[in-house]
């Protein structure tokens, strides 16, 4: 399998590979997958006090705030997260999140799905994609562009499978208003596996994200910590067999 790995909101190819490490070496030494890193296309400043959480620069994101929008720093959801609601449901959480004063993300949402496959068509073609945080919500966003244009236009979807690490719900690809299950009768219709942290602060968002895949072939895997990506040895070999056993039940190999 080959993944094509998209890293969180400030992140990088390289710190993405590192953070991913122990998975990566789990599975690229008995031939299961590969792993190609990319970043987002928008350079980046992280808010205000939360450079040391992100590490050295250059930072990047998929998605930013249109540039022709007048606006503040609270305008963009990803500094507002510091107060992250917690309603009776991921849907209601997430509606209450994204209920007022932020700016639009039109443009930059169609740069990062063209940006994307233009990685696909020059480096691919890939089986599986692997998202963290805002990597999981565009890769997300990705699978339903593919699929609506496989409706549209006859073009097979190049993705078997996806991996989400703590992400949120996607995007419509055409709307650009966020997805949700209670909303919307849209589904991400590959197999998937979710990586969540019950202990998570943004947890809801990633339970959301779970509710709009499809509930037969969705795998809900908790690693019991925070907004994190697993580390510890016995966490990864647990995931890296579900991964395995992906492989072997969906026929997930590279053509």
């Amino acid at each position: 399998m080959q993944f094509l790995c998209l890293p969180g909101a400030y992140g990088s190819s390289d710190k993405f590979q590192v953070q991913l490490a122990p998975i990566v070496k789990e599975l690229t030494e008995d031939g299961t997958a590969t792993f190609h890193f990319i970043h987002g296309p928008c350079k980046a400043v992280p808010p205000e006090g939360c450079e040391a959480y992100f590490g050295k620069p250059p930072y990047y994101r998929f998605i930013e705030p249109d540039r022709d929008v007048e606006k503040t720093q609270d305008d963009d959801v990803l500094a507002r997260i510091r107060d992250f609601p917690d309603c009776e449901s991921p849907e209601d959480t997430m509606r209450e999140l994204m209920s007022e004063g932020v700016a639009t993300s039109h443009r930059s949402t169609d740069n990062a799905l063209k940006h994307l496959i233009k990685i696909m068509d020059e480096r691919g073609p890939f089986d599986a994609i692997i998202g963290y945080s805002e990597g999981a919500t565009v890769a997300a966003t990705l699978l339903l562009h593919e699929q609506r244009r496989f409706k549209k236009k006859g073009i097979k979807p190049m993705f078997k499978y996806a991996i989400f690490f703590a992400g949120w719900p996607p995007v419509d690809p055409d709307t650009h208003h966020m997805i949700l299950s209670d909303e919307s009768d849209v589904v991400i219709e590959i197999p998937t596996c979710h990586i969540i942290g019950s202990l998570d602060p943004y947890v809801h968002g990633s339970l959301a994200l779970y509710n709009v895949c499809d509930p037969a072939t969705a795998y809900l895997f908790d690693h019991a910590k925070g907004h994190t990506l697993p580390r510890d040895k016995e966490t990864v070999k647990e995931l890296a067999n579900v991964v395995r056993e992906a492989a072997c039940l969906y026929g997930i190999h590279a053509e």
